[in-house]
């Protein structure tokens, strides 16, 4: 099958699903977008890559990036070769010693891997043909991807700076997260205060 490359065009908040981003690809050679819902988490690595943001402490892609180049492993490219029941499915192809190898991944996180790697993004036409769409210029605009990447990078720096807050100061935070329903400024805390545990 012929692969079609695609690029990350836009991120944003999704209308359906709380707490859900939609990461919009678009053809590098066409007029059709594929959208794709991601949690917050994959949408703020995918964020900090592209700002191209420095965080004290690496994020999860930013570490499995870190040991797949300390073992001299390179990602070629993303493949998002499958669609069902609506979800996408996806393959990091890696090459070692010139030996190439597929590796199943979420597609999220492989599109968070693939902009810190900076390789290309590929699809097949069964899937554009069955998920993708045209947008207007109108809808265009309304998937800004600036904006929402500077919320986003502005979240991570946010939780970054959990690490110079005293522990008391965290537990009051934490009750006032919870006590508004801020539950993933919540987790946030929590992960924070627990990490002061094990040092």
């Amino acid at each position: 099958m012929q692969k079609i490359q695609l690029e990350i065009t836009g991120l944003s908040h999704t209308i359906t699903q709380s707490q859900s981003y939609a990461v919009l690809l678009a053809e590098t050679e066409g007029q059709r977008k594929l959208p794709i819902v991601i949690g917050a988490f994959e949408a703020q690595a995918i964020a900090v890559a592209i700002e191209k943001l420095t965080i004290n402490r690496p994020l999860t892609h930013d570490l499995v990036k870190n040991l797949l180049e300390s073992f001299d492993i390179e990602l070629k490219e993303v493949i998002i070769d499958n669609l069902q029941d609506g979800i996408f499915y996806a393959k990091l192809i890696c090459v070692k010693d010139g030996e190439e190898m597929d590796i199943d991944s979420r597609t999220s996180d492989a599109l968070a891997l693939a902009v810190r790697f900076n390789c290309p993004i590929y699809t097949y036409a069964f899937i554009l043909d069955s998920a993708g769409t045209i947008l207007t210029d109108e809808e265009q605009e309304s998937v800004p991807l600036k904006d929402e990447l500077s919320d986003l990078a502005e979240e991570i720096e946010t939780g970054d700076e959990l690490s110079k807050v005293s522990v008391t100061d965290l537990k009051a935070s934490l009750e006032e997260a919870l006590s508004n329903e801020d539950y993933e400024k919540a987790a946030r805390i929590r992960d924070e205060i627990e990490k002061r545990g094990e040092e």
